[in-house]
């Protein structure tokens, strides 16, 4: 008996080994999941692509045809839009240089193509983005002296200031681009990220200040003062005295009666009756409105003057609510490495590049003379086509 419950163990003993069947099912169970975040991941990369694609593309469009709007149009090439032009050239080498490839960084998160490209698209980040934040500054100073000094200053209002300005702006911005190159050190080992080094203190300092803080509270304080200057010269402009009595007058036919404020004058026509149709009564009535010139001209003032703030609201809302945010960042990075966060950092930065694909709408879409050339170029391309 006790051969034989040997021999039934060791026979157990061998049918036993099963283990290695359930370790198989549990590591197939476990890459489940991982499987499942592998392609959620991947849905996420190429939405994030499509979505980012499309506002490069936007912004590349949007200038282009500003730029080509004014060159189209002789009524529109003048000083103060050859600086709204320069804006849009700086806000398409934003699109063209810098947009394409912070595509392909955002999505991957890695940087694979090598440490030249790395600083040719630092430089033009940093210049490009800060040439376009001074061109607001620019075209905000053209405004200020041209409503605070209308006679003097469009004497001096020539194509040459405005190209000095430009160049001016883009000086300051190629004078915050460039330090960065002088410590930047080629690394032996492949590099796999690309980014301003923040260990600079100073510098981080420096560039934000000149680049964003300083150029802010220039733009406050000139449309500050715009908004204050155009107010009074809408306020001049309105008459003390008592306006004119404007009467207008139309022949209405049938009808009921005068209102408030108009004056009717009836005509009565009356036709030789018949013996068979009896009596036929024709009616006319003159309208004559009378209205005020000094209510009619405070209207179109007023409607002016919240033309004008909501532009100016409209502008600095845009460019502080785009900028602000990656700019106190960068701040707060260079201070505190571990408040890093890439994911946190790649929207702010995206918000910045944003400004550059609403500045065309807001200069362009203000200006009736834009709007007419803009929507005659359309139907120029589109009758071409």
């Amino acid at each position: 008996m006790d051969d034989i419950k040997v021999e039934v163990m060791e026979h157990s003993g061998q049918l036993e080994p099963t283990q290695p069947v359930n370790i198989s099912n549990d590591s197939f169970v476990s890459h489940s999941p991982a499987a499942a975040e592998s392609a959620e991941s991947l849905v996420y990369q190429i939405s994030l692509a499509a979505i980012l694609s499309v506002i490069t593309l936007a912004t590349t469009l949007s200038n282009a045809f500003v730029i080509a709007t004014i060159s189209q149009s002789k009524k529109l090439q003048t000083p103060a839009n050859f600086l709204i032009a320069s804006l849009a050239v700086t806000d398409l080498l934003v699109s063209i240089l810098v947009m394409p490839i912070c595509v392909l960084y955002t999505v991957i998160h890695t940087w694979t193509l090598g440490q030249i490209v790395c600083d040719i698209w630092l430089s033009s980040d940093i210049t490009c983005c800060t040439a376009s934040i001074l061109h607001l500054c620019v075209i905000a100073l053209d405004r200020y002296w041209a409503i605070t000094d209308a006679v003097e200053y469009s004497k001096k209002r020539t194509p040459g200031r405005a190209a000095g300005m430009v160049a001016t702006a883009w000086v300051i911005a190629i004078s915050i681009s460039l330090p960065p190159l002088f410590w930047r050190q080629v690394k032996a080992d492949e590099l796999t990220s690309c980014s301003v080094n923040t260990d600079h203190i100073f510098y981080t300092i420096y560039s934000t200040f000149g680049a964003f803080y300083i150029p802010t509270l220039l733009l406050i304080v000139l449309y500050g003062r715009i908004y204050v200057e155009a107010r009074k010269r809408i306020l001049k402009q309105s008459p003390k005295k008592v306006g004119k009595r404007l009467t207008s007058a139309h022949l209405v036919t049938n009808s009921p009666g005068s209102v408030a404020s108009t004056t009717s004058l009836q005509c009565g026509r009356h036709d030789t009756p018949s013996s068979d149709t009896g009596s036929a009564t024709s009616e006319n009535q003159v309208k004559v409105t009378v209205s005020d010139a000094l209510l009619e001209k405070k209207r179109i003032s007023a409607a002016r003057e919240r033309k004008a703030t909501k532009t100016l609201g409209i502008i600095l809302g845009a460019y502080i609510i785009c900028w602000l945010p990656f700019f106190i960042y960068t701040l707060l990075v260079a201070a505190c490495d571990s408040c890093l966060n890439p994911e946190l950092f790649d929207f702010f930065t995206w918000l910045g590049y944003l400004n550059s694909l609403i500045n065309p709408i807001i200069y362009t879409m203000s200006n009736e003379d834009f709007k007419k050339a803009f929507q005659k170029l359309i139907r120029f391309k589109c009758c071409r086509s």
